[in-house]
């Protein structure tokens, strides 16, 4: 269990600022990550929300609020999709984006090998209907 998560996984607004803030003070990712024993993933969408939004777009554990009621309590519409920052930061997305990309396209090869060995298992599966010592259908009764 880490020391910054509850039992179901919820981290607390707090963890979340200390480990934006040291990230956004030249920590790797990777180094607050680990200290912390969080998800990588996690800890760039509260970075992109807290340079969105500020301290207050990182909640603490509960129920989410709804994205309506969300803005519509701060008065207005929520802000445009942050861009990345840097040239460097819109490189790590597109990066993580390919890999995403990646892992799919893994996961579908993996089906279309798994459904063209089960054809070719119930293709071998079946009789033949032609062929040496194979008995040919009878022919229809006319009566």
């Amino acid at each position: 269990m880490s020391k910054s998560a509850s039992s179901h996984g919820a981290v607390s607004r707090e963890v979340k600022l200390e480990a934006v803030r040291r990230v956004l003070a030249g920590e790797t990712v990777s180094a607050v990550t680990r200290d912390l024993q969080l998800p990588r993933n996690d800890l760039y969408n509260w970075r992109d929300r807290f340079l969105a939004g500020g301290p207050e777009a990182l909640r603490g554990p509960g129920r989410p609020l709804k994205r309506e009621t969300f803005w519509a309590a701060r008065g207005g519409a929520p802000p445009p999709p942050a861009r990345p920052a840097t040239p460097a930061d819109e490189l790590e997305a597109l990066r993580r984006r390919n890999a995403e990309l990646e892992r799919k396209v893994g996961q579908q090869q993996l089906e279309l090998d798994f459904f063209r060995r089960a054809l070719r298992r119930a293709e071998e599966a079946r009789r033949p209907s032609v062929g040496p010592g194979v008995m040919g259908s009878t022919g229809s009764s006319k009566r």
